[in-house]
């Protein structure tokens, strides 16, 4: 998987996971804004940005397994996992499956399921036929971007995907429904929404992270979908106090919450 390794080499690790229909660069604004003693691990997903672009459908548990597989090969445990979107469903599903490999979860405007199967199939039926531009239509409205300013534009980024991944990650995302994995987790976890995003209301994020006890839900003012864009600064002094919260980094990862 195509992926980019930042921060002091042995630090603890933070895993950054994209939404839909995009590419290691949604990251790029918020990493200023977090803490420097980390090390930051962004990966693009099957059919996104220059990792490997199979022929579809694709399935969540592939999705999955390209993190795991990434993870091990890279060394990394013990990782705190940060998803945004289909991102955060990816990171529930590896915290099920390997949960040597996670301390903690930060689910940003992301659910245990993203609506019903069919206008998943409907879209992937749709960008197969006439291209991303029909699809960045509809989802740029929804994720509902607010910052003029934003160094990264969201329709730059939907652009540049390969139809063919976007349309597979589609239907991983309609046959998925994480509820009863999801409500079995034990760890630190952290709820981000976007007060304006359309995509995944805060309401589907707040009901996902109520299925982990103890966990964290928090509304981001003045952001969508992408609050990495909208409001990297407020996003990233969220992020931080969650770390500095659970302790990341510290020596004694057998004490989860």
């Amino acid at each position: 998987m195509a992926h980019r390794l930042m921060g002091p080499e042995g630090a603890p690790a933070v895993v950054l996971l994209g939404t839909l229909g995009t590419d290691a660069a949604l990251w790029q604004p918020l990493l200023p804004h977090l803490p420097g003693t980390l090390r930051y691990l962004s990966v693009e997903l099957r059919g996104h940005g220059a990792s490997p672009c199979p022929p579809g459908p694709y399935r969540m548990g592939a999705l999955v397994g390209d993190v795991e597989r990434l993870l091990d090969g890279l060394g990394l445990r013990d990782t705190l996992l940060v998803g945004c979107g289909l991102g955060g469903m990816i990171a529930q599903g590896l915290a099920v499956k390997r949960l040597d490999l996670v301390r903690g979860l930060v689910l940003i405007n992301s659910a245990a399921r993203l609506g019903q199967a069919a206008p998943w199939q409907d879209r992937a039926t749709r960008i197969r036929g006439s291209g991303m531009g029909a699809f960045a239509e509809e989802m740029l409205p929804l994720w509902q971007a607010r910052s003029p300013e934003a160094t990264t534009d969201p329709a730059a980024l939907l652009a540049r995907q390969s139809p063919e991944g976007v349309a597979a990650t589609c239907e991983a995302i309609a046959g998925t429904d994480f509820y009863t994995p999801t409500s079995g987790l034990r760890l630190a976890c952290l709820g981000l929404a976007g007060i304006d995003d359309r995509f995944c209301p805060p309401d589907l994020t707040r009901e996902t992270v109520g299925l982990i006890p103890g966990a964290k839900f928090e509304i981001l003012r003045r952001a969508g979908h992408l609050p990495m864009l909208d409001a990297p600064e407020t996003l990233g002094a969220r992020l931080s106090a969650f770390f500095d919260g659970i302790g990341h980094p510290a020596p004694t990862s057998h004490h989860r919450h």
